[in-house]
């Protein structure tokens, strides 16, 4: 029997990757210095053990970047997009009309409640964003440490005081990957098409999709203004997806398994431009976490009638004015991930 959720109200104030913990321009040292301490103390062991070592600190400790100034990137991008559209402006006596308008100025609507689902020991304690925007472009998304690659990693918080975000909550963890296509913010960062993504449209709809159909290039032209790889799909055109409690996420190292009560973040659509960023506490006494249905379920319940699942377990995390609002796990503290979706 599927949980059914109380009424939520106003709150006044990755599925998951549960064995391998991989953690904007404040670099705080102190952490750097831990994780740094980290690696060398695996290092020991891993020498010890003897095989892959090498393998395994570049592929989950080492930073690689690719991209060191995202936002001076994405403004370069801008300004080619801008010069384009210009050169086309001056050559053509026609124009297209059927623009979306983003004259209007009115700011986003966010409103952050919270409520639980299911009863007793199987409770789980909620808490949803209902967001209405006036263009899709409000949405946004940042990377930590204002850099594109892998295994670079900050608190939720830290990325979105850095963007000045009024309301965030963490990503699809993209840099523990190095596969699926990712476009944040118009722009294209990697083109390697290997799930079930959402593209998060111009016309400020959401939309599940086939990675390995298509292009991050073709998805650019078409006006995608955001791309999230992870999954899998929770519900579409309305129904809940079935079969999404088997699917399995990064199998690899014991990083395979998404399935039971888990903490969970998800992004819904009520319907153009009225979004939902839910996030689920779990793995703790306080909160059981929901299964991949129940949370389709809940976003179904919501209003939802797209909505996919982004990183979870010790990573769901939703920042409001610069608050924690969620209790990750229990501890009352965030862990480190690659990326957020804010409100600014």
């Amino acid at each position: 029997m599927s949980r059914q959720p109380h009424h939520h109200t106003p709150d006044p104030t990755r599925s998951t990757e549960p064995s391998t913990d991989p953690a904007a321009p404040l670099r705080p040292r102190r952490r750097r210095r831990v994780r740094r301490g980290i690696a060398v103390g695996g290092l020991v062991v891993a020498t010890a053990l003897g095989g892959g070592t090498a393998w395994a600190l570049d592929r989950f400790v080492i930073e690689h970047v690719e991209i060191a100034d995202v936002s001076a990137h994405e403004e370069e991008q801008a300004t080619a997009a801008d010069s384009s559209d210009a050169s086309v402006e001056t050559t053509s006596d026609t124009t297209n009309e059927a623009t979306t308008d983003t004259t209007s100025g009115a700011g986003p609507q966010v409103t952050v409640t919270s409520g639980t689902v299911g009863t007793g020991d199987d409770a789980a304690t909620y808490y949803v964003a209902d967001v209405v925007l006036s263009d899709i472009t409000q949405l946004r998304a940042a990377f930590a440490d204002d850099a594109f690659g892998e295994n670079i990693i900050e608190l939720p918080s830290v990325i979105a005081d850095q963007v000045g975000a009024s309301l965030a909550i963490n990503g699809d963890y993209y840099g523990f990957r190095d596969t699926g296509i990712v476009i944040r913010n118009g722009v294209a960062y990697r083109d390697d098409g290997a799930r079930e993504g959402l593209a998060i449209n111009a016309d400020g709809t959401l939309e599940l999709y086939d990675e390995t159909t298509t292009t991050a290039d073709d998805l650019v032209a078409d006006g995608v203004w955001q791309t999230l790889s992870f999954g899998p799909g929770l519900v579409d055109d309305g129904e809940v997806v079935t079969g999404i409690d088997d699917v399995e996420i990064d199998t690899n190292v014991g990083n395979h398994s998404i399935q039971g009560d888990q903490p969970r973040t998800a992004i819904g659509m009520v319907s153009a431009n009225h979004l939902l960023l839910v996030v689920v506490d779990g793995r703790s006494d306080e909160s059981a976490g929901v299964t991949m249905t129940e949370l389709a379920e809940l976003m179904q319940d919501l209003g939802a009638t797209e909505a996919y699942n982004l990183d979870g377990g010790g990573s769901s995390t939703m920042i409001s004015d610069g608050t924690l609002v969620n209790d990750p796990l229990g501890r009352g503290t965030e862990r480190g991930t690659s990326d957020i979706l804010y409100i600014g």
